[in-house]
């Protein structure tokens, strides 16, 4: 059979594509990024479980991106089985999806709370395992382009691609713009890349289950009546509580606010209260971080305040606030809104105030796939705590409160403002049932009134959390067994998988070194990801930048490898392992205390550097590879093994993770062919 006449019983071959092979690779490239992404977003706003496991996704998106460019040459059929199991997975996850129970006491999530709908050991492994499956589809896209083009050439167009997903993903999430679109997108490139000639058998299995997956997306949106943020599927329902009139907003399915008049809420429960009984002055300026729908905002007009600045992260949560909360807060002229992260605003503003409020700042999620960070991680830090006591005026208090639901989470709070301030605090348990407590200090002893002194924290109880393990949850310096289990799963899967699809492993044998350069640059990123959201904030724009601008160092890297004569790989190595050590001895309280533009210079000096010095090395060797897809591959499943690494920060810090990356960087060095090092 003539190689034509087999194109054709395959459905269609790379080269007989009507879309040339640049362009298509930019677009498959756009696409899988942009996939990958969709898939985070879309899957944690309806499984609960991975509310702070998110890179459980993005683990089986690197495997799945990797099988796809080792599958390169083994088949010449078209990925048609991405856009089915596509179909499947968001069926099966809009048929069963993981809610917190709605009975269940506090409003602080984590994994211990009660849920309805699968338990975590049956739904998590399908959606790791779809998603390895439907991200594969596109890498072999991608992959079928790589040899078409010079090494070099082809990975510049694959960055360009990378970078036009993410911008095309935070422009949609800039818009607020629901699932359905995202569908929509996925469907037009399914089509575009899936079908290089209009024929109806094949394009059928592309049409048909893109198409009903914008169906069950359009259906979710309309019937949910959710709004969503760039960090959450919000719902809200109207209710009478006690007979007052209240809206109950839930996101990703775990109850998060109640926007009720402030006179009931402080008849309700007595939290909201006790900031104002126990600071020592009448709060005139107010800060408020956490303002959310406008609750705590409103009790601090009512209590006399003549300014409040509202600091809400999530824009849905304040646009709310501004429409369904009974009494209007946001429409008081006392009152000036900010969307932005509160640690980043302490750490921005010159301002002081009589009294600071941590109103509840519970985000239940976290900054990123690539990240145990969760929004207000750095809220809870002894620094975060010194940085809301130079916010003060004389005589200032600061407060904070929440179900904590723990006596050691209560504890642990106390010692860090004990610290903070150089006093004990006021500990104000006001409910058993869910350590429902109240915790302040006054800027001195004097400007506080406890009604009881506190006892001191327990000798169990743990230390501070601090700005390199911002992990308050995290009650021992250990990983927690639930994640050892499953990253264990998740490794042992990887290996059949591979083996499976790609054959002997000693395709990739040659390239351990590029596999070792995989892992370690996804530990760089992570520390990337984390330093700038403590930098600059944990918003989602912040971390959109930061992603973009660790894509544009490598692309930079490309540019500077394809145009100019670079030093030599052990030269660049060198160059490497002292950007790393720079970005060991460069402290964050010395950068947080820059103005924020000579901040900015500094950080992106400091943190980039070691990036653009890994990915010249990536480039130099990739480019003198025997096989582009195969070392690519390697290059990706190393990254993820690289996500799995990152839960050891939760116990050698973030900091630590540069120490591991040396390490990596320097076995990648020991395995380099002696053709590449010479």
């Amino acid at each position: 059979m003539t190689l034509q006449a087999q194109k054709a019983v395959d459905g269609g071959g790379t080269s007989d594509h009507w879309l040339a092979v640049r362009p298509r690779l930019v677009l498959a490239s756009a696409f899988m990024l942009f996939l990958e992404l969709a898939l985070i977003r879309w899957t944690g706003s309806n499984i609960v479980h991975l509310s702070y496991f998110t890179n459980f996704v993005l683990l089986g998106s690197f495997l799945g991106i990797g099988l796809g460019f080792l599958r390169v040459g083994r088949s010449r059929r078209q990925p048609y089985y991405s856009p089915l199991v596509l179909f499947g997975l968001v069926l099966v996850v809009l048929t069963f999806p993981v809610t917190v129970d709605r009975q269940t006491e506090g409003v602080l999530y984590w994994t211990s709370l009660g849920t309805t709908g699968p338990p975590a050991w049956a739904i998590l492994p399908v959606i790791f395992c779809a998603a390895a499956v439907i991200l594969m589809g596109p890498a072999e896209l991608v992959g079928r382009c790589f040899p078409e083009l010079p090494r070099l050439e082809a990975y510049r167009y694959d960055l360009i691609g990378s970078l036009t997903g993410i911008a095309a993903f935070t422009a949609l999430s800039f818009l607020s713009a629901p699932p359905v679109f995202w569908g929509l997108i996925a469907a037009v490139c399914y089509a575009i890349l899936l079908v290089p000639r209009p024929r109806l058998p094949y394009a059928a299995l592309v049409v048909v289950p893109s198409l009903a997956v914008v169906g069950l997306l359009l259906a979710e949106t309309l019937t949910a009546g959710a709004v969503w943020s760039p960090y959450y599927k919000v719902t809200t329902r109207a209710m009478q509580v006690l007979g007052v009139p209240a809206t109950d907003i839930a996101v990703n399915g775990i109850p998060h606010q109640l926007a009720s008049p402030a006179v009931a809420r402080l008849q309700w429960e007595g939290q909201y209260g006790l900031p104002y009984q126990r600071a020592a002055a009448a709060p005139d300026d107010v800060l408020i971080v956490g303002a959310g729908s406008g609750t705590d905002v409103a009790i601090a007009l009512l209590k006399g305040a003549k300014h409040v600045d509202a600091v809400e992260i999530d824009p849905k949560l304040r646009e709310l606030g501004g429409s369904v909360h009974p009494d209007r807060p946001y429409s008081d002229p006392r009152v000036t809104t900010h969307v932005t992260d509160g640690r980043a605003f302490l750490e921005h503003t010159s301002k002081k105030y009589d009294l600071i409020l941590f109103a509840l700042p519970d985000s239940l999620t976290l900054v990123s796939g690539a990240s145990s960070l969760r929004l207000e991680s750095y809220l809870f830090t002894v620094e975060a705590m010194r940085a809301a006591r130079e916010h003060l005026k004389p005589g200032g208090a600061f407060s904070m409160y929440n179900f904590y639901r723990e006596t050691w989470l209560v504890d642990r709070l106390a010692s860090t403002v004990q610290s903070a301030f150089g006093h004990k605090p006021c500990v104000d348990v006001v409910s058993i049932r869910g350590q429902q407590a109240v915790i302040t200090a006054g800027d001195t002893p004097a400007a506080q009134r406890c009604g009881v002194e506190w006892p001191g924290a327990a000798a169990t109880s743990p230390p501070p959390a601090d700005d390199d393990r911002p992990f308050l949850y995290l009650k021992d310096r250990t990983i927690p067994p639930i994640y050892i289990i499953t990253l264990c799963l998740i490794l042992i899967v990887s290996l059949l998988a591979v083996r499976l699809v790609a054959g002997p492993y000693r395709r990739m044998r040659p390239y351990a070194d590029l596999f070792l350069l995989g892992v370690a640059f996804l530990l760089l990123e992570t520390k990337s990801v984390t330093g700038f959201a403590l930098l600059f904030g944990t918003t989602w724009v912040v971390n959109a930048i930061v992603f973009a601008g660790v894509l544009v160092a490598v692309l930079a890297a490309v540019e500077v490898t394809r145009r100019f004569r670079t030093p030599p790989l052990p030269v660049m190595y060198a160059v490497l392992l002292g950007g790393l050590v720079l970005a060991w001895l460069v402290p964050n309280q010395w950068l947080l205390s820059l103005p924020l533009p000579l901040r900015a210079l500094v950080a992106v000096t400091v943190a980039f550097l070691p990036i653009f010095a890994a990915n010249v090395v990536f480039a130099k060797r990739f480019a003198d590879s025997a096989d582009a897809t195969t070392s690519f591959g390697a290059n990706l499943l190393g990254a993820m093994v690289g996500g799995c690494l990152e839960y050891l920060a939760l116990v050698i810090g973030y900091q630590g993770l540069l120490i591991v990356a040396a390490v990596l960087y320097l076995g990648a060095f020991a395995l380099l062919p002696r053709r590449a090092l010479a």
